[in-house]
C-alpha cells in the first residue's frame, strides 16, 4: 500500500506512525489500512515529511499579532494624553493610578481607601 518513499520524514514522524500502525493492529485493523492510517495521521499533525525549505508552519509574529501590539501602544498613548479630572475618565482609571495621582497630590488616609472613597478625594482636592 506504500505509495511514497517515506525518507524525508524525520525520526520523530517514523516513531510517531510506527506507534499509531501499532495501536490500530492491536485493535484489529489490518495491516496496510494500519499503515495507511498511521501516516494519515502523521501527516495531519505534522504537515508531512521535512522539505527544503521547511513546511511554513513556524514563522515569526504574523502581521495581525504586529497590528495587535501597535493598536495596544496608539490606545495606552490615547490614554496616556486625557485628562483625567472628568468624572468619567477617574471611573475607568485603576486603583493603582487613582492611589498615584493621590499620592501625587499628598491626600492623606489614601493607603486604606477603597476605589471609590480615593475617587471622592482626588475630587475634592481638585
Amino acid at each position: 500500500m506504500r505509495r511514497g518513499s517515506k525518507d524525508k520524514y524525520t525520526a520523530e514522524q517514523k516513531r510517531k506512525a510506527e506507534h499509531i500502525e501499532e495501536s490500530y493492529e492491536h485493535k484489529g485493523v489490518s495491516k496496510d489500512e494500519a499503515e495507511a492510517r498511521a501516516w494519515a495521521t502523521v501527516n495531519k499533525q505534522s504537515g508531512g515529511g521535512e522539505r527544503a525549505g521547511g513546511s511554513g508552519r513556524k514563522k515569526p509574529a504574523s502581521a495581525k499579532s504586529e497590528d495587535r501590539k501597535e493598536s495596544s501602544r496608539r490606545a495606552v498613548a490615547t490614554r496616556e494624553g486625557h485628562s483625567r479630572n472628568s468624572k468619567a475618565s477617574r471611573d475607568t482609571q485603576t486603583v493603582d493610578s487613582l492611589m498615584k495621582e493621590a499620592r501625587a497630590k499628598q491626600i492623606p488616609g489614601r493607603s486604606g481607601m477603597r476605589k471609590q472613597a480615593l475617587i471622592e478625594a482626588l475630587r475634592k482636592a481638585g
